[in-house]
């Protein structure tokens, strides 16, 4: 079947409006194939890109978020992790153009404060050079997890009604997920974790 044709099947049927990816067997890909662990992870920045761009030229689904990097990974080893922050970087610093070409908004969603600064910084520029891209927000989840989202709004909510501006009556379901980091985007409709395992690693 031409991709042409199969474009208009899929288009035929209900799409999701919010697709969730969680990274996960680069390392194991990549021992069964007698490589190092670093290939695993360049080859699976590689097919997240892919996936980015086909989703954003044809405008399959407006919302695709990456868990790359959760709260857990900081017990990888030192290496891995310098070699993930790397192709970070590298990405946020030489895909800019081609971002902005296929419209696609980059935003990043955790705790940037324990990356190295240059990463940050990289991450931020590109992210404010792409804010104007209509077909794709492209989330990316860094030093992210399920709990940490919870705790800050916790903490938002407990800020405001310090402040007098938030009474416990008034924080309802709706108001507390507008305090969450990632309250502004809608609830996946589809997550996917590649590498064979089925669970959620506190996404």
């Amino acid at each position: 079947m031409s991709l042409s044709r199969l474009l208009e099947e899929v288009r035929a049927r209900p799409l999701p409006q919010h697709v969730a990816i969680i990274m996960d067997g680069n390392g194991r890909w990549a021992k069964a194939r007698g490589l190092p662990r670093t290939e695993g992870h360049r080859q699976g920045g590689r097919t997240v890109e892919r996936i980015a761009r086909f989703v954003a030229q044809e405008k399959l689904f407006p919302y695709l978020t990456v868990f790359a990097f959760s709260t857990e990974n900081w017990d990888r080893p030192q290496a891995e992790r310098e070699f993930l922050f790397a192709t970070l970087e590298e990405f946020a610093r030489t895909r800019v153009e081609e971002l902005v070409k296929n419209g696609v908004q980059l935003r990043i969603l955790g705790d940037l404060g324990p990356f190295p600064p240059s990463l940050r910084e990289a991450l931020e520029q590109a992210r404010d050079a792409t804010k104007e891209g209509g077909n794709l927000v492209f989330t990316v989840a860094l030093n992210f997890g399920g709990r940490w989202d919870v705790l800050i709004a916790a903490r938002r909510a407990v800020e405001l009604a310090a402040q007098g501006k938030l009474r416990p009556e008034e924080l309802t379901l709706e108001r507390f997920r507008e305090l969450l980091p990632g309250g502004a985007l809608p609830d996946p409709d589809l997550i996917i974790r590649t590498g064979g395992h089925q669970r959620l690693s506190n996404f």
